[in-house]
């Protein structure tokens, strides 16, 4: 019976086995692609210096909260996990490869020299476009420069290309063709610099390579949808100009997934043009910056799946034979999780660019502006409150009880601390900070608190004509301040009206920063591939639904969330 029993299982496991071997051929990506974006390597400084005083952890810092020293040893251990990955078939940088790349060719250079040793000891293909930190008109490294440095990494397997720029197409596989868009300006420092012929140029690629039976995939440093609240106008120089009907051309030519980079966030969005096409924009983080993340993503016919790998470890051996001044704790916190120490670099340097970008002479303000004394009077205001401890003595809880506004209990130290939280939360993507979260009750009553204080100097009627103004010049009637007045008056009570009116415009900004309600994953994910039979109507009713739900929660925004702010719900 033993006997008997046994056969029977060992038949049943094989032809288990042989049903999973079957599946596993059914369902086995026909693309396997990986994303690392804004490399931004720098060539390693013999030793570190002091930028911000008074830190005890990370005090090299910089502005731009970017791991400058550690960034060729994130290029080696992205690459080494490529190298590693069965999945992975190519590799796509969209930009900014160098930090100083326009400037400092040697950069290039390095650069190219691992792509190079990656590519012969993997035997996998590496496909780069600029970025705006990579070549530029009179500058070390022109665009001929920056071809010729590349040209391994998928000039030299050119289908077509766009004349007078770094623009390619090349095939991946069996059934999908790359187009690779350089989008950058080489005259101005950020912003697109895409004519009308080269988008033409895009769709026109896209047309032939379903004429070839393949699929377009398309990768450009720019961001093609928006990745922030109002990115347009808070990140103008980050989107591409006319984004929407950029994005609508794109998709009605076909092309499904776009990878870009630029904005150094991780987020995924889309868009679904009139005709039902649905166009989904990768933005990836930058390597050298906090989450240090990547996309690996495989595509079929009928799906497409896409999951962020994170960098938590660099050879910190090779870095301090490299750079000297590390101290045994910067190197005992990157041993234990260097993801979490960049974490904390990017808190530092978000903290640091900011307080030296506030102040008027840094934001551009004329002494004669007509906002100058309210603006001056806010960032006074916004700037102590800042630096305050949230909670104890002289904090900002005890400061909010003087006008009845709750600051909850949190483990926090200072509104810096919460503010670079949120940052950090951005970049790594998947913001979860909805109304019900701890974080954004103090975010936004901190708001209220700094508008409260800082309008209490102000009179109305000052604050009334220098609202007036700015709407008379941008021709809208005035009479729209007493309209607001009144509304908030009859759903507030007696609150003073530059309050409420200043609250409505920026609390549906700051909650969409903490909160990503687009109803795209960012990191984990999947939808309908190339040639899934799901029809232009079903993603028009998706569409349809999603943008209902934006709408429910701006509103949500702007009535229940002030709500809180001043402790009425």
């Amino acid at each position: 019976m033993k006997k008997v029993l046994c056969i029977l299982l060992s038949a049943v496991m094989a032809l288990s086995g042989l049903s999973v071997m079957a599946f596993a051929e059914e369902t086995a990506a026909d693309l396997g692609i990986a994303v690392g974006s804004d490399l931004h390597y720098n060539v390693p400084s013999e030793e570190l210096e002091t930028v911000i005083e008074g830190d005890d952890i990370y005090w090299y810092a910089n502005r731009r909260a970017a791991l400058e020293e550690e960034s060729g040893l994130i290029i080696d251990e992205f690459l080494a996990q490529c190298a590693k990955d069965d999945t992975v078939e190519y590799v796509l940088i969209p930009g900014d490869l160098a930090d100083n790349g326009k400037s400092i060719q040697q950069e290039h250079i390095d650069v190219a020299e691992k792509l190079k040793k990656f590519e012969e000891e993997s035997g996998k293909d590496v496909f780069v476009i600029p970025g705006n930190h990579d070549y530029g008109v009179d500058c070390a490294t022109n665009l001929d420069d920056f071809v010729r440095i590349y040209a391994d990494f998928g000039f030299d397997k050119a289908i077509e290309t766009f004349e007078g720029t770094a623009s390619y197409t090349a095939d991946l596989g069996d059934k999908y063709r790359l187009i690779a868009l350089d989008s950058c300006d080489p005259t101005v420092s950020t912003a697109d610099g895409m004519s009308l012929k080269e988008i033409m140029w895009v769709c026109d690629q896209a047309d032939k390579a379903y004429e070839d039976g393949r699929y377009p995939i398309l990768m450009m440093h720019h961001n093609l949808l928006d990745h922030l609240p109002m990115q347009r106008i808070v990140s103008k120089n980050f989107i591409v100009r006319f984004h929407y009907t950029t994005a609508t051309l794109f998709a009605d030519h076909g092309i499904k997934v776009v990878f870009s980079g630029h904005e150094h966030c991780n987020d995924t969005t889309s868009y679904t043009t009139p005709s039902g096409n649905t166009i989904y924009d990768f933005a990836t983080t930058s390597l050298s910056m906090y989450p240090i993340q990547y996309t690996v993503m495989q595509l079929n016919d009928d799906t497409i799946s896409y999951n962020a790998k994170t960098i938590t470890s660099i050879d910190t051996e090779a870095l301090t034979s490299t750079v000297k001044g590390y101290t045994e704790e910067q190197l005992a916190l990157m041993n234990e999780d260097f993801n979490a120490y960049a974490k904390g670099f990017l808190k530092a340097g978000v903290r640091y660019r900011l307080e030296l970008s506030l102040s008027m002479e840094k934001m551009g303000i004329a002494e004669d502006a007509i906002y100058y004394n309210l603006v001056n009077t806010a960032v006074s205001g916004l700037t102590d409150i800042l630096k305050m401890p949230l909670y104890g003595e002289n904090s900002v809880q005890e400061l909010a009880k003087e006008y009845n506004i709750v600051i909850p209990e949190s483990n926090y130290e200072t509104p810096w601390d919460l503010a670079t939280e949120l940052v950090a939360a951005h970049y790594a993507g998947e913001e979860a900070f909805n109304v019900d979260n701890t974080e954004v009750a103090i975010l936004l009553r901190t708001v209220a608190l700094i508008l409260h204080s800082d309008l209490a100097t102000v009179n109305d009627e000052v604050f009334i004509s220098v609202v007036n103004s700015l709407l008379d010049s941008m021709g809208i009637t005035s009479t729209a301040t007493q309209d607001i007045r009144k509304l908030a008056a009859k759903i507030f009570g007696g609150v003073k009206p530059g309050e409420y009116f200043i609250t409505l415009l920026i609390s549906p900004l700051l909650y969409e920063f903490a909160f990503d309600g687009d109803a795209v994953p960012d990191n984990n994910g999947e939808f309908a591939g190339y040639n899934s039979d799901v029809t232009n109507l079903d993603n028009i009713m998706t569409n349809i639904s999603n943008m209902f739900n934006k709408l429910l929660i701006y509103f949500e925004n702007a009535f229940v969330v002030i709500g809180r702010m001043f402790g009425i719900n």
